[in-house]
């Protein structure tokens, strides 16, 4: 018998499992060993413990460009360029590196300025202009000086906007507190449902980034869509853990896509941007 017909007679009987449990583990634990280096590295260079920050591998981020350009309805093109924008705005990267340093959460917190997903929130509000942008969940402000960025460079182009941003602990938003970036941002502690309904300018673009319980999640799109514009847009961070928003589309009668982020040289799985539209 030659080898091929032996390797099919095997493939064929019981033994099958046992003669492929060599080249099967050797798989796995080539991966887990990629997977345990990655992790012991972050484990003793970086000081996060949550809302973690990474870098997008390059396919990664050309399929969030491909994402927004869908569901913004602007050339891929244009959305590249707006992500090479944010990620080239040296300003705010100088800005978030000396505000983190000086914090006092310094210490939990990396001073390498890593957007991730955000970069794709930049790249929405540049291509939408929307005039009033509402974010619940700010913690450190990261996304919000994002958010406030892009909102910026519209206004410089004669479309002016501002941001809501909502979170319930007062020591919230500090990376969004200096100039230019406060200038376009209204910071609001409280809760952010309670908050939502006190709005008294209609919402071009949402975001949820709060509490990601189901029904938290659920309350605020509840809420919101009272106040939104004509032509709003949805968006939530939640979209890996929750189907809430695609739900919520279909029952409005909107379109809604989700993009899953995929975080270069970072044990973190990643998460995501779900778009209602």
């Amino acid at each position: 018998m030659d080898g091929t017909k032996f390797r099919r007679a095997i493939a064929r009987s019981r033994l099958a499992p046992v003669a492929a449990f060599p080249k099967r583990f050797l798989r796995v634990a080539r991966h887990d060993a990629r997977v345990l280096n990655v992790s012991a590295r972050w484990l003793f260079t970086s000081r996060e413990h949550h809302n973690y920050t990474y870098d997008l591998t390059r396919l990664s981020r050309e399929h969030l460009a491909w994402f927004v350009s869908v569901t913004c309805e602007v050339p891929v093109k244009q959305v590249r360029a707006y992500l090479d924008e944010i990620e080239h705005d040296d300003t705010l990267r100088q800005h978030i590196e000396r505000a983190t340093a000086a914090a006092d959460r310094r210490g939990l917190a990396d001073r390498r300025v890593r957007y991730a997903r955000r970069i794709g929130w930049y790249a929405i509000v540049r291509a939408t202009r929307p005039g009033h942008v509402v974010e619940t969940g700010v913690d450190k402000g990261l996304g919000t000086c994002v958010i406030a960025s892009a909102l910026l460079r519209n206004a410089a182009e004669g479309a002016p906007g501002r941001v809501t941003s909502l979170d319930i602990n007062p020591e919230a938003g500090y990376l969004a507190k200096a100039e230019p970036w406060a200038t376009v941002v209204d910071l609001v502690i409280g809760d952010s449902i309670a908050s939502i309904k006190a709005l008294d300018r209609p919402v071009d673009l949402f975001l949820h980034d709060s509490n990601h319980s189901t029904g938290h999640e659920r309350r605020e799109f509840q809420t919101v869509e009272p106040k939104l514009a004509p032509g709003a847009r949805l968006l939530t961070d939640n979209v890996t853990v929750t189907n809430v928003l695609a739900e919520h589309a279909e029952k409005t009668g909107r379109r809604f896509l989700a993009y899953r982020e995929t975080p270069a040289r970072h044990w973190y799985p990643g998460d995501g941007i779900g778009l209602a539209w």
